[in-house]
């Protein structure tokens, strides 16, 4: 493993933002009643912000300043932000991010998990993170290139601690690493498990959890549905528009958080825009869809890991817990009173609650 040193954005590339945002314009919009997506106002707000106010070099300056390591020797290079106890035989922690955000989003958490030793890598196609042959990756994939990173980072064992896209990320290394892994906390399940292959003894609590997680899809999953069949053709509109960006990932921020429909309340303008931005100066808005149109199929048993279940009020669709134990060996679940998709930033002492009952039940080393 090497010491990376963390890619500054050019100046050309700042100036060539600039110089999009400088020819946004508005455009016309149908004019009716519930209509969905994200509003067109919050949309120019967030461009003069962006173009007017935000300083991405302040924010790049605190992301450069974490310490960032590559591995040299796997097949797949992998970057991660490694935050070292000051003990050799503190406990590591393995945090795994989603869509759409990279690491940014376990910021507000990294203050409050002392002792531990934190691991938290950029996934293959997403922002911050090493290139890649064919530039994203499937989840399954993704799990074999951060175990692999792992054992050249020097971990035989740990904890993981993920979300979204991370949790996809976290069962296929616990299944198919789990030698490695002590304990899991995860604050959802993949919808996969309620799209695909449904077991035949469902109770009427899991039935309707299933009918409302196909209702969500059929609301609120059209992005979903266009980045895993049609993702060339989004990618194409939202890799040259920052507007169209803005808008794609600002429509998550605003409708998946603990919000209740005010960015305000879950982000600044400057939090959301560096979210935004990552994803911007990165170029890897389009790679980043390669979990959605490369999925994996999950053909493993049920994990006998410990796992610690945190269950967050606005997010996407949660699971009931007898459904959830279907899939992994769940040892405590705990649901809190506000939060969403992204908890780790939303609620972040809640979120920790779940990390530090993970290192409780960890498994012994034999």
């Amino acid at each position: 493993m090497k010491r990376y040193s963390f890619d500054r954005v050019p100046d050309e590339a700042i100036a060539d933002l600039h110089a999009r945002i400088d020819r946004f314009r508005s455009v016309p919009l149908p004019r009716r009643d519930g209509l969905g997506g994200v509003d067109p106002g919050l949309v120019a707000e967030v461009m003069r912000h962006w173009r007017e106010d935000y300083d991405w070099r302040l924010h790049e300056d605190r992301i450069a300043s974490w310490p960032w390591w590559e591995t040299e020797h796997t097949a797949v290079p992998v970057r991660a932000m490694i935050a070292a106890a000051d003990r050799d035989d503190a406990p590591v922690v393995l945090l795994l991010h989603g869509w759409p955000d990279s690491v940014l989003r376990f910021e507000r958490i990294l203050p409050l998990l002392g002792d531990v030793t934190l691991v938290v890598p950029a996934l293959p196609g997403f922002p911050f993170a090493a290139p890649v042959e064919n530039g994203g990756m499937s989840s399954v994939e993704m799990a074999d290139a951060v175990a692999d990173a792992m054992a050249e980072f020097g971990f035989d064992r740990y904890v993981i601690s993920a979300g979204d896209v991370g949790c996809d990320v976290g069962e296929a290394i616990a299944a198919r690493h789990g030698r490695h892994v002590g304990a899991l906390h995860l604050t959802d399940l993949s919808q996969y498990h309620f799209l695909v292959g449904l077991p035949d003894d469902l109770t009427a609590e899991e039935t309707a959890y299933v009918r409302r997680g196909h209702d969500w899809q059929r609301r609120e999953g059209g992005y979903m549905h266009e980045q895993s069949t049609r993702p060339l053709t989004l990618a194409a509109g939202l890799g040259d528009s920052p507007a169209g960006l803005a808008a794609w990932i600002l429509e998550k921020l605003v409708d998946w958080t603990d919000s209740g429909g005010d960015l305000s309340a879950a982000f600044t303008l400057d939090e959301a825009l560096t979210w935004i931005s990552a994803y911007w100066f990165t170029g890897t808005i389009a790679t980043s869809f390669t979990p959605y149109a490369a999925a994996a199929a999950k053909d493993w048993p049920r994990i006998e890991i410990p796992t610690v279940i945190t269950v967050f009020p606005k997010d996407l669709v949660n699971a009931p817990r007898h459904f959830v134990e279907r899939f992994f060996e769940v040892v405590d679940w705990f649901e809190f009173p506000r939060g969403g998709h992204f908890a780790a930033w939303e609620a972040p002492e809640s979120y920790v609650q779940g990390v530090g009952r993970a290192l409780e039940v960890r498994r012994s080393a034999g």
